[in-house]
């Protein structure tokens, strides 16, 4: 998304289909191994894509190599070890896949012999197509985001602030490419909105946070 001051901020809205990659682990081990190979979409599928499906898990395992571990595997000592992974600390995909295969490696040091799960329980490795909608929506000036933000879908709010960070190679949100595009105007806002964790908030409290950073920059009241 390249951006000017005389372009407006077209709104998309996404959905992620999950599609299988017909990979399986029954223990840690194999997924260990099956992490090695399998495609970098899978790894963000199994970060990410719980943002846009219900889930009805312990919100303390956000991703879905802890929820597991923790479920069906019932090593608690993982699974929290796991949790606490924030992948947008890492700069691409495959450093968080490293990240992974580390501390698989490390505990199956730990432990003896690493527990099979039921055939039924077995981690499912599903890879993830993000679909793109054009809304129609076009946010004019940059004060229009403080209207326009709180009002948008989950989809948008994920679109535009977490998948953006791996689409663009600037590593940022769309948000911002936009506001570059004017100059050095909104660099304060830039570095509000890059202050904001876009891991460990649901994407209603993401959409919250994002408006109520607009709303208080440009002095309006938060919808």
């Amino acid at each position: 998304m390249n951006h000017n001051s005389s372009t407006a901020f077209a709104v998309k809205d996404c959905a992620l289909v999950a599609i299988a990659t017909g990979q399986k682990a029954q223990d840690l081990r194999e997924l260990r191994d099956k992490l090695i190979t399998i495609p970098e979409g899978s790894i963000y599928y199994h970060f990410w894509g719980g943002r846009l499906r219900p889930r009805f898990d312990d919100p303390q395992y956000i991703n879905d190599f802890a929820t597991w571990t923790h479920y069906q595997v019932h090593d608690d000592t993982l699974a929290e070890r796991l949790a606490i992974i924030t992948p947008t600390d890492f700069q691409d995909l495959e450093s968080l896949r490293h990240e992974l295969i580390e501390i698989l490696e490390q505990r199956l040091d730990e432990i003896q012999w690493p527990a099979l799960v039921s055939p039924d329980a077995q981690f499912h490795f599903i890879r993830s197509q993000i679909v793109v909608f054009d809304t129609g929506r076009l946010v004019e000036s940059p004060e229009g985001l403080a209207e326009s933000v709180p009002h948008m879908s989950l989809g948008s709010v994920f679109y535009h602030f977490i998948d953006a960070r791996h689409r663009l190679t600037t590593g940022q949100n769309d948000f911002s490419t936009w506001l570059n595009g004017f100059g050095e105007a909104y660099r304060d806002l830039c570095t509000q909105i890059a202050s904001i964790d876009p891991y460990f908030a649901t994407l209603s409290e993401l959409r919250a946070n994002l408006g109520l950073v607009f709303s208080e920059y440009f002095g309006r009241p938060a919808s």
